[in-house]
């Protein structure tokens, strides 16, 4: 997803467009990790002034609800990424930087077998350690 498909999906969906979300969102086309709302506030705050926590954080689970960014937990924090909308795939993710990895094998091949007379409406997978630059 690039920054253009992000705010596309914003107008679509009714909420308006602002420099602010413009900038959210380039950060997270810039970053291939899993970051936390305290990078995008390091991030913003050159442009922005003061810009509060809770103004990030409103906007980061406002694009997570969209589908605009995935979210998981890293050691009792919510980190953010971009989605990646263009191709289904899993992640590697290092516990220590949150830089991520691509998995393109999918568990739920064979997990769906097992579970033939059940609805699956969506699924994750992730997997966590250190990437080499961390081990």
């Amino acid at each position: 997803m690039n920054t253009g498909e992000a705010l596309t999906i914003l107008k679509e969906k009714g909420y308006k467009y602002t420099d602010k979300r413009k900038h959210m969102i380039d950060f997270f086309v810039g970053e291939d990790r899993y970051c936390t709302a305290k990078d995008l506030q390091v991030f913003m705050e050159p442009s922005y002034e003061g810009i509060s926590f809770d103004t990030i954080y409103r906007n980061l689970h406002l694009f997570d609800q969209l589908g605009i960014l995935e979210s998981t937990e890293l050691n009792g924090e919510k980190h953010f990424r971009l989605k990646c909308a263009h191709h289904h795939h899993h992640h590697f993710i290092c516990n220590n930087c949150g830089i991520t990895k691509e998995i393109h094998h999918c568990p739920m091949d064979k997990i769906s077998e097992e579970l033939q007379q059940y609805m699956i409406d969506d699924h994750k997978f992730e997997i966590y350690g250190l990437c080499p630059t961390c081990r």
